[in-house]
């Protein structure tokens, strides 16, 4: 990363862990050696009229490529990522990127939020205002970059899965003097934010999710486990998996392979990127419906400007090394909440999240898909408050 960024760092330290004022801004060649690979792009063919039904649409992205060439402004991205306060913080030999805005309110609560794949800390901060503004109670945000993804460091050694992650998360809470606070995550997010929660209860005092990872499993008799609601949530899950998760596999079990050719190509990774976007939300037939071409280049251009495709999709075979199957001890005891967006691609029944989740309030959102926090951040702001509210 040191080779391919200029960073400005501004040496803070707390508790014997160092942590530094960071500052986002790509260097030019690396702009110059995108937009050239960006005029040259192979295309393949494609068979008429097809469509997203074989992947990504070959019109569309002939438009996103030619709209990224020729209007997008990364700069235009970078200024918003350092309008806010961002840091790097080097716990455990990992380098943590994180943005931290206090709250406006009399009352303010730590939540740490935590973003998923294909995503980026860029999709939470729709939140960021909702969540900060309010004179009454708001919150201390603390928004980090999973290791492996944007400007966190990469880890070069096996067992960085969800886990690992909290552990780190948890540290970072701390030495920013945060004894007590929230978590709130979705897709790997919610992951980290389970283990979280798990791991440390008397330190977190409610958890918030979107998504429950398709792999949970809570540990429950065998009654339990067929019921009508359950079998109904299996059959959804394998039908969808036949369809969608051809991705994971690969992600899970061979991940470098993939990545050859994402990390050599923009517009393969922004292809590989840009299905999900569009299969994943509600998005009424229309990805622009709910996303901008320069929300979703903002995100592409910086997986691509930090090389971090591979090791942000490794996590996906770490994390299957690991699945989200309870032990008769597991149990989320502290208050949890679900917001439950009907284009989510999974979400379990309450009865059987509640094998494994205190769950103390289950909100059904009238529309949204699995990226919340940017397509109805008004909706997910507004559940996040009423919870914590609450406690």
């Amino acid at each position: 990363m040191r080779n391919r960024l200029k960073i400005k760092l501004i040496q803070l330290t707390k508790k014997n862990v160092m942590i530094k004022r960071f500052e986002a801004n790509v260097t030019e060649p690396v702009l110059d050696d995108l937009r050239m690979r960006l005029s040259q792009v192979r295309w393949p063919d494609e068979i008429n009229n097809s469509g997203w039904n074989y992947g990504t649409s070959l019109d569309y992205m002939k438009e996103l490529c030619d709209y990224w060439l020729n209007e997008f402004s990364w700069r235009k991205t970078e200024n918003t990522i350092n309008s806010y306060p961002n840091y790097i913080a080097e716990i455990d030999g990992s380098k943590i990127h994180f943005l931290h805005i206090k709250g406006e309110g009399k009352k303010s609560i730590p939540l740490i939020i935590t973003h998923g794949w294909p995503g980026s800390f860029l999709e939470i901060m729709k939140l960021i205002p909702l969540l900060t503004k309010s004179k009454d109670v708001s919150f201390d945000l603390v928004i980090p970059s999973v290791i492996g993804f944007g400007f966190s460091s990469k880890y070069l050694q096996p067992g960085c899965d969800n886990s690992f992650v909290a552990d780190l998360w948890h540290k970072l809470m701390l030495h920013l003097g945060y004894e007590k606070y929230g978590a709130q995550g979705g897709d790997i997010g919610s992951g980290i934010s389970t283990w979280l929660a798990m791991k440390y209860p008397n330190h977190v005092i409610g958890l918030h999710l979107n998504y429950i990872s398709d792999s949970f499993r809570p540990y429950c008799s065998n009654e339990e486990e067929n019921s009508n609601d359950v079998k109904e949530y299996k059959k959804d899950l394998e039908k969808w998996a036949s369809k969608e998760a051809g991705y994971a596999y690969i992600q899970s079990t061979k991940p470098i392979t993939l990545a050859y050719g994402l990390n050599d190509s923009p517009i393969g990774l922004c292809a590989w990127i840009v299905e999900k976007l569009n299969s994943w939300s509600d998005n009424k037939d229309g990805l622009e419906n709910v996303f901008t071409k320069d929300e979703i280049l903002s995100n592409v251009t910086l997986y691509w400007a930090t090389q971090s495709i591979h090791s942000s999709i490794r996590i996906y075979n770490e994390n299957s090394k690991r699945p989200m199957i309870f032990q008769s001890s597991d149990f989320v005891q502290v208050p949890v909440a679900y917001a439950n967006f009907p284009k989510e691609i999974s979400s379990p029944p309450r009865s059987y999240a509640a094998m494994g989740y205190n769950i103390t309030r289950w909100t059904y959102m009238p529309s949204g898909g699995h990226f919340a926090a940017m397509e109805k951040p008004e909706l997910l702001s507004s559940d996040i408050k009423d919870f914590f509210n609450s406690l």
